[in-house]
This record gives C-alpha cells, structure tokens and sequence, in this order.
C-alpha cells in the first residue's frame, strides 16, 4: 500500500500528485476522526517519512507474518 497525498477543493478531494493506476480503479480514501486537526508540515514530513521507512522495511522483507506473529503470542499464555 501506499500513501500519497490530496486536498480537498470544492468538496472533492485532488491528489498532489498524479498516480499510476488505470482508468476506473476503486480506491479506499480514509478520513481522520478529528478533521480540525491539520498536521503540521514538521509533523507532516515526519509522519511521511515513517510511512516510507515502512514500505521500505516491507521491500526489504523486514516484516513478521501477522498470523506467525498471533500464534507466538497465545503460545506465550
């Protein structure tokens, strides 16, 4: 998955930039629970640049199997 990121013009929200995906594909857009709350451009770049250390641990295959991981976890009780 990857982020990416819009503004919201005239009640439609508008990427900031374009993305590769053909005509008509349906995509999930998740809006914040509190939308007063607007990111700082600090916390904004941070938030950014955790979402692509995070793909980029996912690439590199630095991740653990969700189902592995919940099965550790009963064997531990």
């Amino acid at each position: 998955m990857k982020a990416v990121s819009a503004h919201v013009y005239g009640g439609r929200i508008v990427l900031d930039e374009p993305v590769d995906l053909p005509e008509g594909t349906v995509v999930e857009v998740l809006l914040p629970d509190d939308v007063e709350h607007e990111l700082t451009a600090q916390e904004r770049a941070e938030l950014e640049a955790e979402v692509e250390e995070g793909a980029a641990e996912f690439e590199r295959g630095e991740f653990e199997d969700a189902r592995a991981f919940a099965l550790r976890l009963v064997a531990r009780s």
